[in-house]
């Protein structure tokens, strides 16, 4: 809290600065290497009214103060109660605690409410400093956003009175978006060291229509894709990137060299990718990148039933609900594709994700928000641990593929309307107590085949340089084993909001 009034406080002051100077200018959420060509100095706000009515920027002496609020109301045909403490704040989604229909509170829905600054700073012919930091808030409650703070202030509540809790790789640090310094060159790229957004992360920023929208988009509420088939891996807190672009085509990577004792959510990851731009007929652009990602013994947090139960028996909804970490090692490649055609863009991508028995069995564990720790496999604070959730006592390793397709349409110059499908599906990999393979796909075992669905339509009007008004509406179901310990199968979730960025 304390920290955030000071971030607020900092706003107000630059609010009246009156020094041009040179930043580097970027969008809200996704850090990119900055344009081969150094961008025109931005226009500096000189009053509130300027900061507030047009598109000028807070910036002084090299730093640039920026950020978004985004809040709105909506309706859910099978909900779960605000939660001022979670990164998504509501149940969009359909999640196992929904249950009943309600109105409340829709934080973040289009965009996740954050505050930071950002520079850059030349040193010598084509080369610079770049740095940035952020920090996801709920507008409501201001409070830090807190994915597993919302799992354990839920643990020891029966499922049916829970919150609208989701797992996040934003843990209520004061750093929980990015936190990062590096080089940048139009030549050799970009190298940057420290917390940063994986490189599926970025991929999903650029190629989801709804650019990874907790209100309308299943891949960004979840962060299943984003991570490598786990949400808390979305972000690193130690890790190095480098980005380098030649000609139409690009490549990157990212080595995670920390594990949990230094804020991240498994014990080593990397990934790689690769891509370019395609000029197709007429003024058609195809994009297109395709990233390998390995993560070891990586983190999952949950509340049972939603845990692996290995028997397949959930805590009846009326319990108290067990804290549990789910660890694994991950392999992940997805694919995605973007065409862009004037005011038309059409999006496509595929995710193949494959949980395996952890490298190194855990037997104490601290989360990424620095708490929940459990020692020797067994209760302790309310949590556990779960080693054997894929590849042992007889069950499979777990395969999930996640595909999406969508279009946005620019009706004006200020105005969007933006439409997408997207679609699950787990394997069976269910094991019999003697060790022998079987198969299943209804929801009485989370190892049964299942499948999960959501629609979604927006439309976004941007009606002034820094204000958004948008409505939209997602539908969300989940059936088989990704139904498993489900109150509900369903949800119907219309939001209407309201959007500030600067």
């Amino acid at each position: 809290m304390s920290k955030l009034r000071i971030f607020t406080a900092l706003v107000l002051a630059v609010a009246g600065a009156s020094s041009a100077v040179d930043v580097w200018a970027d969008d809200i959420m996704p850090m990119k290497a900055p344009p081969a060509a150094a961008a025109p100095a931005p226009k500096p706000c000189t009053d509130g009214w300027s900061f507030i009515a047009t598109d000028c920027q807070l910036t002084w002496k090299g730093i640039t103060v920026y950020g978004a609020i985004d809040a709105g109301f909506g309706w859910q045909s099978h909900g779960a109660p605000w939660d001022p403490r979670s990164a998504v704040g509501a149940s969009y989604l359909i999640q196992k605690q929904n249950n009943s229909p309600l109105w409340g509170p829709a934080p973040n829905a289009l965009t996740n409410s954050f505050i930071g600054i950002k520079g850059t700073e030349p040193i010598g012919e084509d080369l610079s400093v770049v740095f940035a930091l952020d920090a996801g808030f709920d507008p409501y409650s201001l409070r830090f956003s807190n994915g597993p703070g919302s799992i354990a202030a839920n643990a020891g509540i029966p499922q049916n009175l829970a919150t609208a809790y989701s797992d996040s790789s934003r843990a209520g640090q004061w750093y929980n978006g990015v936190g990062y310094v590096g080089v940048t060159s139009p030549t050799y790229g970009t190298l940057t060291v420290f917390r940063q957004n994986s490189l599926t992360l970025d991929a999903v920023f650029d190629y989801d229509p709804f650019s990874a929208s907790y209100g309308f988009s299943p891949i960004g509420f979840q962060g299943i894709t984003c991570g490598g088939g786990n949400t808390e891996n979305c972000r690193n807190s130690t890790s190095l990137k480098y980005r380098v672009k030649v000609g139409q085509f690009r490549a990157a990577a990212l080595w995670q060299f920390g594990g949990y004792a230094e804020n991240n959510a498994s014990n080593g990851a990397y990934q790689f990718q690769a891509g370019g731009d395609i000029s197709t007929w007429g003024k058609g652009v195809l994009s297109v990148d395709a990233i390998y990602s390995h993560f070891r013994d990586s983190v999952s947090l949950a509340l049972a039933p939603g845990s692996n139960d290995p028997n397949g028996v959930p805590i009846p909804p009326f319990l108290p609900q067990t804290l549990t970490a789910t660890i694994s090692d991950n392999n992940a490649v997805m694919f995605v594709a973007k065409y862009t055609n004037g005011p038309l863009k059409v999006y496509a991508g595929y995710e193949h994700i494959r949980y395996m028995a952890p490298s190194d069995p855990q037997t104490a564990f601290t989360d990424i928000s620095g708490s929940f720790i459990c020692q020797g496999c067994v209760a302790f604070n309310n949590t556990n641990i779960n080693n054997t959730a894929f590849g042992v006592n007889g069950l499979g390793n777990k395969t999930l593929q996640v595909m999406w397709a969508g279009a946005k349409y620019g009706v004006t110059e200020n105005l969007d309307v933006i439409g997408a499908y997207y679609h699950y599906i787990q394997n069976s990999y269910f094991g019999t107590p003697a060790g022998g393979p079987a198969f299943c796909s209804g929801p009485q075992h989370p190892q049964c085949a299942g499948t999960f669905d959501a629609v979604s339509a927006a439309v976004d009007w941007r009606f002034a340089p820094k204000w958004d008004l948008y409505s939209g509406i997602m539908f969300t179901q989940v059936n088989g084993g990704l139904a498993f310990g489900f109150l509900q199968r369903n949800n119907i979730a219309p939001t209407v909001g309201l959007r500030f960025r600067f």
